[in-house]
């Protein structure tokens, strides 16, 4: 699967649920979460601007939902990392502090706003996760998967804003590089620098 289809799928609202969800097709949802990414791709990443790339694309992607619901399922403070090579496999990593509760929500909106990710996941665990963000830098990691990133300076050392892209991942996007960006997982290992990277906000539902 191209990472173009794959953006695709990752933000659809008409899957096929997994024997695991508590929810059926017909819930009413909506959410909107911060997002943070590197990838290995080249700056700008064309994936997210539409256009296919036929390079491997490993990625990790931080995921903050900052206000939302499932029915009447509050999805207010759910963090994760989806750790991935695009088309092929994810890797999970839940925010250990939620309690068993916002753990559940996890559980029943990540099939319906993520299926992308949660179809192809190898692995969906609860972990240690640590997000901190100083003067544009954005640090997040998870005992296998570290990323540090900063903004690429736009004219006069600015902010490089891009609006109109084609998917609801990518609302109020802004450019980034990776400083850092590494995994080491059971399978797949790799590391990257001055990578793509970007920050967003995610707008999606299920109307």
């Amino acid at each position: 699967m191209k990472r173009r289809e794959f953006n695709k799928a990752i933000a659809t609202t008409t899957v096929i649920l997994p024997f695991f969800s508590k929810v059926n097709a017909n819930s009413a949802w909506s959410l909107e979460a911060n997002l943070a990414e590197c990838c290995s791709c080249e700056i700008p990443c064309p994936c997210n601007f539409g256009r296919a790339t036929t390079k491997r694309c490993d990625g990790s992607r931080l995921i903050e939902i900052y206000k939302g619901n499932l029915d009447d399922i509050d999805l207010t403070g759910i963090r994760f990392v989806v750790t991935f090579e695009m088309g092929k496999w994810s890797r999970i990593y839940v925010d250990n502090k939620l309690d068993e509760k916002k753990y559940d929500a996890f559980d029943s909106i990540l099939p319906l706003a993520f299926s992308g990710f949660s179809q192809q996941a190898q692995s969906i665990k609860k972990t240690p996760l640590s997000v901190t963000r100083e003067n544009n830098r954005i640090k997040f990691s998870t005992p296998e998967s570290q990323v540090e990133m900063q903004p690429l300076s736009g004219m006069d050392g600015g902010l490089i804003s891009v609006s109109g892209l084609p998917y609801n991942s990518f609302y109020d996007y802004v450019q980034y590089e990776s400083i850092t960006h590494s995994h080491k997982g059971p399978k797949h290992e790799w590391s990257h620098k001055g990578t793509n990277g970007f920050t967003s906000r995610m707008i999606t539902s299920s109307n």
